[in-house]
């Protein structure tokens, strides 16, 4: 029954990760055709950023108090809704209405994407086997990280799915079909998953939403900063920088996201042969410290343009190489830190604290660019990292 559960809440994960991935590049390619520059494009998703902040609070207290077949199913449900309302936008409206339109659906498709996230998630906690043979053989590290990386590696491959829909069915089939395809997936699911899976034993008190251990509420303060920093170059500044001083195509700037993207994911998916399940708070200090290296000598290059191609691209694959790590062993150590029947609430309290550093470099990405260029928006970024690593030398070494 376990493996089953596992299979199903993956098999949805992906499902919605593909059509996640895919809805961003659609909207994207469509309307910067209709006209949208690239900031203009930039603030559509801002509202997608911000509920995951209020989505992941609540939804953690409703999963523990519900069960997380709840929370996954309406977040499979809200995004073909939101699918079908963006299917009905008219080409014949003006540009403030349908940016609004836009961003009102983006902002469903925010909510479902955090309720669903923080639904698979948590239910990896409670589902991961123990070994009685083996206490040291890590299976929460891998299954959590098999989730988190092949999900990244499955957005980055939506990118190219996104826009080979929009190329071969135009903008509503697209979205159509993708809402067809996750019906069958919410079907699925809503009858291969037991209605207690993640349900807390005692009720849930409303001054619960807010964790009350340090050590989540250190590493959740390292999250924000740590997606922020890599959010502040990735949105907005460097694919505007390769558009426009590089003079690269949408298609390639848009296909070297997508495979920076999935190379992420793949390393996340490996992450526990890479650490060989040397998890601890000591050891996302010390890949901390190897990200503000890295992040520094990209600032240093840009600014004073050395090999401007070279450091760019070459510097941050080693960046998203390095972030992979930290980012896998932050999804690990969250479920090791909470209780079974805490961890709806403390995945939802951390992925919050995740949504806000996304929103606050999504913010900075466009303002840094905006004043400063590319190596304005580097250097913030690596001042998000420094930070990262002053907290997460906060977090207590708890044994796990």
């Amino acid at each position: 029954m376990t493996t089953r559960a596992y299979t199903t809440v993956t098999a949805a994960y992906w499902g919605f990760t593909l059509t996640d991935g895919a809805l961003r590049m659609l909207v994207l390619l469509h309307f910067h055709q209709r006209g949208l520059s690239a900031l203009q494009l930039a603030f559509l998703f801002l509202l997608y950023e911000f509920f995951g902040i209020v989505t992941n609070l609540f939804g953690g207290w409703l999963a523990s108090a519900k069960g997380l077949k709840i929370t996954l199913t309406f977040g499979l449900s809200l995004q073909i809704f939101s699918l079908i309302l963006l299917s009905l936008t008219n080409p014949n409206w003006s540009i403030p209405i349908a940016i609004s339109w836009i961003i009102g659906t983006q902002a469903l498709s925010g909510i479902a994407k955090d309720l669903t996230k923080m639904s698979s998630k948590s239910a990896v906690k409670v589902l991961a086997p123990k070994n009685p043979k083996d206490p040291n053989e890590n299976k929460l590290f891998k299954w959590v990280a098999l989730l988190t990386g092949s999900k990244n590696a499955l957005k980055g491959f939506g990118f190219f799915l996104g826009g080979l829909l929009l190329t071969i069915l135009g903008f509503q089939w697209a979205l159509w079909s993708m809402a067809i395809a996750l019906a069958f997936i919410l079907i699925f699911t809503k009858f291969s998953l037991p209605n207690s899976l993640g349900q807390a034993k005692q009720k849930t008190k409303f001054n619960e939403l807010f964790s009350q251990s340090p050590e989540i509420n250190w590493l959740s303060a390292a999250r924000l900063f740590l997606f922020a920093s890599r959010d502040i170059w990735f949105v907005v500044a460097l694919p505007i920088f390769l558009s426009s001083q590089f003079q690269w195509s949408h298609s390639a700037t848009g296909a070297f996201m997508a495979t920076w993207v999935i190379g992420y994911g793949i390393v996340q998916a490996l992450a526990p042969k890479i650490q060989k399940n040397k998890t601890s708070p000591k050891s996302i200090l010390h890949w901390g410290i190897a990200l503000l290296a890295i992040s520094s000598l990209i600032s240093l290059g840009v600014q004073f343009q050395i090999s401007l191609t070279l450091t760019i691209l070459g510097g941050l694959i080693i960046f998203g190489f390095i972030f992979a790590m930290n980012s896998a062993l932050h999804s690990y150590l969250i479920l090791a830190f909470s209780d079974n029947d805490k961890t709806a609430l403390n995945v939802g309290f951390y992925y919050m604290a995740n949504a806000g550093g996304r929103l606050l470099g999504t913010l900075l990405s466009g303002l840094t660019y905006y004043l400063g260029g590319l190596p304005a928006a580097l250097w913030t970024s690596t001042a998000a990292v420094f930070i990262t690593v002053l907290i997460t030398n906060k977090i207590p070494r708890k044994k796990l």
